[in-house]
């Protein structure tokens, strides 16, 4: 005989076990709860027996599935919820990614900066003396999270470097600080890419970019390597 005929007899099993267990424990309130929910089941499964013998079709709906774990040493049991997967069942992964400051420079100074002027140094390279680079936070976007950011080669002299695509939002303010410094003369043309308190860049400007997208090459152009440009973007990008 089919589960359809025979009494549920698991569910028999298990009420009758409970029930003794409640029994040798002396009958305490998680006992007790125990012994309810396994009358319940029982009650469940008699009436789901009647319906598959009226032949009732069965409609499985998905639901929040909510399991009761008994606490040990008389405690009161705790109620574990569930919850339905939402989407395709995939965890939010994404990062939260290192924010850009893109600042108005004030000033380029050929010599390292003195310490505690809050200026941003570039070191010297074998053809360039270090200068100093100073920029106007208030003025300038701080904290700023990208949308992406991937590594690639310049297609005009093969360097590598990072192009960063800002959202809607900080696209507008972004043409709006750039359009304020393309008529300025050098330095003020340019703006200081500031990524963890260090300076990764001071393009200057002749117009207002209004695509929301720039490339960071570095203090000096050849900077960046394959690893160092794949690394910032990386730590750039809230998808990767």
């Amino acid at each position: 005989m089919n589960d359809s005929t025979e009494h549920p007899h698991h569910e028999t099993l298990l009420h009758d076990a409970l029930h003794a267990h409640v029994l040798e424990s002396g009958g305490d309130a998680a006992g007790a709860l125990l012994a309810g929910l396994a009358d319940g089941a029982l009650r469940a499964a008699r009436r789901r027996q009647r319906l598959t013998r009226a032949g009732v079709g069965v409609v499985a709906a998905a639901m929040v599935a909510t399991a009761w774990a008994a606490v040990a040493d008389g405690a009161a049991p705790r109620a574990h919820v569930v919850e339905p997967a939402a989407g395709n069942g995939t965890a939010n992964t994404r990062k939260a990614a290192v924010p850009v400051s893109l600042l108005p420079v004030t000033s380029s100074e050929e010599h390292a900066c003195a310490q505690g002027s809050r200026g941003y140094t570039v070191r010297a390279t074998a053809t360039r003396p270090a200068f100093c680079v100073r920029a106007d936070r208030a003025r300038g976007m701080t904290d700023v999270r990208v949308a992406a950011a991937k590594a690639g080669k310049s297609t005009v002299d093969g360097t590598w470097q990072v192009e960063v695509t800002l959202g809607p939002a900080d696209r507008t303010r972004f043409a709006s600080l750039t359009g304020s410094l393309a008529a300025a003369p050098a330095p003020r043309n340019e703006f200081a890419i500031v990524i963890d308190g260090e300076l990764w860049g001071n393009p200057y400007v002749a117009s207002s970019i209004t695509g929301g997208r720039f490339e960071i090459a570095g203090p000096h152009v050849g900077d960046l390597t394959s690893a160092t440009a794949h690394d910032l973007a990386r730590r750039l990008d809230p998808g990767r």
